[in-house]
């Protein structure tokens, strides 16, 4: 919300600075997002007065001019049509630097000295008007400084406005913060309304199909207007705050909604037939021009405002083609209404329309507030048009404004906020916020909350009031009280979860990738990947970047590629994120799910370790998904071949129990080649959402520490190429030895297959034995060692 210093001033009498209203706001929970003074390029032009103006002698299209600017007369060449002797005029005088950027220099045009520049509205950039210089008023004094001469609104403060917050999406609301901030009366704009001719309050019949959808929509009528421009005041105004100035009546809308936060809309009341107003929804596929000239296809849940013929509006959003304004009206239905904030943020978020208006349509509008904000409206239409106000108003108001009655307990505040509360400050605080009060001289009050309140809806709200008024920065801070240990393993949120696996992929060495969830359809059909889930994006970044990511594969495919380009041996990264998939059936047409993304090549060890040269292959992929799952505390993990994978062969499934996780293998040779690798890519792909639902029901359970210390022993088995790691480890943790602990594979050797030879592997394994009562001694760990040779020897057929 930008908000107008000089504006502010005329609601409330605030004489300090604008940081030092910025600090204040901020601490009451509107940030200061920055001060900007919008006219800082003009600060330097200056009032002329034009002695004497004459053709140049060497161009018909020049004029020579002597300017009084207050401290000197001034020779200025200018070509504008208009400029004449006895006008006051803006002057940039020698070494100005113009908006534009142009620095103004001393110059001979024709032979003529010109010592300034004589400006337009246009090089001021006030407005577009370019076809002649700008003329004061004749009353200016020369050599005041233009800004002072307009009164413009030089320092404006951009404030940064929460959700809840609608009330102070307008000057008046930003004001009555002010009052309350530094106990200053708040005024009012004053009405003076001037009605002429026959009561106007049944001429447009207003029909309202649903309360709920808007509880109350009125307007007023207003003869014999003329399409002029605004004055020059509201149109500085309008443009300080960030509203391009159009014409009178349309400015006055837009003035009306940055000052008191209420939404108009301006109809010509000729082009409305029937002289009817009907508010009701749309028909299924129904189709509407907007004024920005594009045809809308509708939908039911779309609210419509139609004539006695045809719609003329999409309410709340942006008014139609068929009714606007344009220089041959005359006549004006100023609308005025109430629409449920639910029903507008769906239509303009669905169409791609928000506005100022829309915005703050959806975060509720103060209803009460309504009449004064349309009268208001009537009365700067008419003074800066000419027109003329009919007296009575046209309304329908199915679901009359019902102020919400809260409890507030100040000993409940006192005992929530931590501090010690004086009943006289929670008084005073509720009522300067707009609140009546009643039973205050009891335990427990009963609070009537204001219409421009909406935010207020239980009594922590009112507790929240008053602990902001009193300051949050002056509440000492306290550690809770824990009444209960945390605990262990817990995972409540997804930000908790994922926080987690973060943990855990940097403990264990991997770096975190964060890729764009933007990619491109050509990336998603090269993966192989289904197109009738894909979500499309209306105004891509690049070309590259047109659709959201229905799975991780490509940023981690693409990262890989720019990592190779920049000259890495090997890469081994995980990336959580989530993917994006059509679905019709949710709110937002889209659902999201967590994936955690594994990538694994090239070089096994980072550089500098002195280890032997080797990559990594799908063993380090299958570890570290095991490796996630038993820190889950989820059990090991089950693998079993897949043959129908898009873009991995060979390909797995993983599975948590009965839960398929996800899938793991190699990156197709010819997909792995267009990224630019050159030796195998391992990738692995988990669904997050399935291993948090699975985390929920995992009880953790403790043991005591082992007292005394483990023995180990190493273990060579040489079998065939064809017995898996697991068959061994599985085997020997079946044998329920009673001084077994665990078994690890610590060295694989394949050696080299004779001709005709049967290829074998020789695999080591790392044996762990420990007594829970006692030391064990050396010949009772090589008898269980020799127990488990030769059990594997008789069952698995190897050799030890």
């Amino acid at each position: 919300m930008l908000l107008s210093l000089n504006w502010l001033r005329e609601f409330v009498p605030y004489t300090g600075t604008a940081q030092e209203l910025g600090d204040r706001l901020t601490m009451l929970g509107l940030e200061l997002e920055e001060i900007i003074r919008p006219f800082d390029a003009i600060a330097d032009i200056v009032v002329g007065h034009v002695l004497e103006c004459g053709r140049h002698p060497e161009a018909d299209k020049l004029s020579v001019c002597r300017v009084d600017v207050g401290t000197e007369v001034l020779d200025i060449v200018c070509g504008a049509p208009n400029v004449a002797a006895g006008q006051k005029v803006p002057v940039a005088k020698v070494g100005v630097t113009m908006p534009s950027g142009l620095k103004i220099k001393k110059a001979k045009l024709r032979g003529q000295p010109s010592c300034g520049m004589i400006c337009s509205e246009s090089e001021l950039e006030l407005s577009d008007e370019s076809d002649g210089i700008m003329v004061l008023p004749q009353d200016s004094v020369p050599g005041v400084r233009l800004v002072d001469l307009l009164q413009l609104d030089d320092t404006v403060l951009d404030i940064s406005i929460t959700p809840n917050r609608a009330d102070c999406l307008s000057v008046l609301g930003l004001a009555r913060e002010v009052a309350l901030a530094f106990d200053l009366p708040l005024t009012m704009p004053q009405l003076e309304l001037r009605e002429q001719g026959e009561d106007a309050g049944s001429d447009v019949t207003i029909a309202i199909a649903d309360g709920a959808q808007c509880p109350v929509y009125q307007g007023r009528i207003i003869e014999g207007i003329s399409t002029c421009p605004s004055p020059l005041w509201m149109r500085h105004r309008l443009k300080s705050v960030g509203v391009r100035p159009i014409s009178a009546i349309v400015d006055v809308t837009n003035y009306i909604l940055m000052e008191l936060g209420q939404p108009l809309h301006a109809f010509d009341l000729d082009l409305l037939e029937g002289a009817r107003i009907v508010v009701e929804t749309a028909a299924e596929g129904e189709r509407f021009t907007t004024l920005d000239g594009q045809e809308r296809v509708l939908k039911a849940s779309d609210l419509l405002i139609r004539d006695g013929a045809k719609a003329v509006a999409l309410a709340g959003v942006m008014g139609g083609a068929n009714t606007e304004i344009n220089d041959a009206s005359r006549r004006v239905f100023l609308e005025c209404a109430v629409f449920k904030p639910a029903t507008i943020r769906r239509t303009a978020r669905r169409l791609g329309l928000s506005s100022e208006s829309s915005y703050r349509f959806e975060r509720g509008v103060d209803q009460v507030l309504s009449t004064f904000a349309m009268n208001r409206a009537a009365q700067l239409m008419c003074e800066l048009s000419g027109g003329v106000l009919r007296p009575g108003v046209c309304r329908a108001e199915p679901a009359p404004w019902q102020a919400a009655q809260l409890r507030f307990r100040p000993a409940r505040a006192a005992a929530l906020l931590g501090i010690s509360l004086d009943d006289g400050f929670c008084r005073e605080t509720l009522q300067k916020l707009g609140c009546t009060l009643s039973g205050a001289d009891t335990p427990e009050w009963t609070v009537t909350a204001p219409s421009h309140r909406h935010d207020l809806e239980r009594e922590a709200d009112l507790i929240e009031e008053v602990g902001r008024v009193y300051g949050m920065d002056n509440i000492p801070p306290v550690l809770p009280k824990v009444s209960k240990p945390l605990e262990q393993g817990r995972t409540d949120s997804e930000y908790e979860f994922w926080a987690r696996i973060k943990a855990w992929g940097r403990g264990l060495g991997l770096n975190e990738a964060v890729n764009y969830s933007f990619v491109g359809h050509k990336d998603l059909d090269f993966l192989g990947l289904p197109a009738g889930n894909r979500i499309s994006i209306m105004n891509p970044l690049t070309s590259e970047q047109d659709v959201l990511r229905t799975e991780l594969a490509p940023g981690l495919l693409n990262t890989l590629r720019h990592n190779l380009a920049q000259g890495s041996t090997g890469l081994q990264v995980f990336e959580l994120a989530h993917i994006f998939e059509a679905d019709q059936s949710s709110d937002t047409t889209a659902r999201e799910s967590g994936r955690l993304g594994l990538l694994v090549y090239g070089q096994r060890y980072q550089d500098g370790w002195p280890r032997r040269e080797e990559d990594a292959g799908y063993e380090d992929l299958k570890g570290i998904v095991e490796h996630l799952l038993r820190v889950l505390n989820l059990g090991p993990a089950a693998f079993t071949l897949r043959k129908d994978h898009s873009w991995l062969l060979p390909c797995v499934e993983i599975r948590a129990g009965s839960v398929c996780a996800g899938v793991a293998g190699r990156v197709k040779p010819d997909i792995a080649d267009a990224y630019h690798a050159r030796k195998d890519v391992w990738m692995a792909e988990i669904d997050l959402d399935a291993l948090r639902t699975l985390c929920r029901d995992v009880a953790v359970q403790f043991s005591a520490l082992p007292v005394f210390p483990p023995v180990k022993r190493d273990i060579t088995v040489m079998a065939s190429a064809s017995v898996p790691v697991s068959a061994v480890t599985d085997h020997v943790r079946g044998m329920s030895l009673k001084l077994f602990s665990d078994i690890v594979l610590v060295d694989v050797f394949e050696p080299e297959t004779p001709e005709g030879g049967t290829p074998e592997r020789n695999l080591t394994f790392r044996l762990t034995f420990r007594h829970a009562e006692r030391t064990l001694k050396d010949k009772e760990v090589d008898k269980e060692r020799d127990k488990v040779a030769e059990s594997l020897t008789e069952a698995l057929g190897v050799r030890i």
